[in-house]
């Protein structure tokens, strides 16, 4: 499967710091003293840092199963929201796990001069835009030796990360990541409110000639997100004729390209994004590029 743009880009950019800051640290540079996440009464806080720590790791175990995690989820949801829909929604959740750290430092529920670093806040929202987009998928995790579905699979481990996080010193940041996962929730929430408000008042437009229809005005991401958002919101439908648009072979074909493309979210609404064939997958990922 191809890698869509945004989570390859960050693929990228996560390993490149990574090597960086081993390549600074042989220097006795010390990267984090400057883009690690610092409670904001200290005098070593910045506010790029919300930003920048999400892109350091502690180790190589650490960005291994934040970047595997990542490729995991973040690839399907890429190609069912679209790149920059994912890529605003990264951001917020790993911004939102970094105000939650922030806030647990300000309570004294964690030290005050802890440093914050990893993707795993943002990466966490993506579990959350998978369990949210893709319910009922089922996944194999380890060490379970029976499919969990993707709802049941993210609340446990929200549970979890607030159990070890009230309990645990392990020194993982878990409030942070319970704040990719509450952030993301909000987000998507909000987000499927404003696109049912929007569907109830313009509706979708469709244009006819003879029996057949034809999308005009909706892309590609439009349906893919109607489609693996799992709405069944009731919409306005408008029936406009072909005046506008003479062109009865272009309409027969976009009809067959859109029908097609369709009939493949079908598919993966009912067996998952790997019961698609090579070809199937192929044609997605084209499609996602117009």
């Amino acid at each position: 499967m191809k890698l869509p743009p945004v989570v390859k880009y960050l693929l990228i950019a996560n390993l490149a710091v990574f090597v960086l800051g081993i390549m600074l640290e042989a220097q006795h540079i010390n990267i984090n003293s400057t883009c690690a996440l610092y409670y904001w009464g200290t005098p070593m806080f910045y506010p790029h840092q919300l930003v920048t720590y999400m892109f350091l790791h502690a180790d190589f175990t650490h960005i291994f199963f934040n970047m595997f995690a990542l490729w995991m989820f973040g690839r399907v949801v890429e190609l069912a929201w679209g790149s920059k829909q994912f890529l605003i929604y990264y951001m917020v959740c790993g911004i939102g796990a970094g105000l939650a750290q922030e806030i647990c430092q300000m309570t004294g529920a964690l030290h005050p001069l802890a440093s914050t670093i990893g993707a795993s806040g943002a990466v966490f929202g993506v579990m959350m835009a998978f369990a949210a987009t893709f319910p009922n998928e089922r996944l194999f995790i380890i060490p379970f030796p029976f499919p969990i579905k993707a709802k049941y699979f993210i609340l446990i481990y929200a549970l979890i990360e607030l159990f070890e996080g009230g309990r645990s010193s392990d020194q993982i940041a878990h409030y942070a990541h319970l704040g990719g996962l509450v952030f993301g929730l909000v987000y998507i929430i909000i987000w499927r409110v404003m696109k049912k408000r929007k569907k109830s008042q313009t509706g979708f437009t469709y244009t006819t000639s003879s029996s057949n229809y034809d999308r005009g005005g909706d892309s590609f991401w439009t349906r893919m997100k109607q489609k693996a958002g799992g709405g069944k919101e009731k919409v306005k439908v408008t029936i406009t004729y072909p005046d506008s648009n003479p062109d009865h072979q272009y309409n027969s074909r976009k009809q067959s390209e859109n029908e097609e493309i369709d009939r493949i979210l079908d598919k993966i609404r009912k067996g998952g994004y790997n019961s698609l064939t090579n070809e199937e997958k192929n044609r997605l990922f084209d499609a996602s590029k117009k």
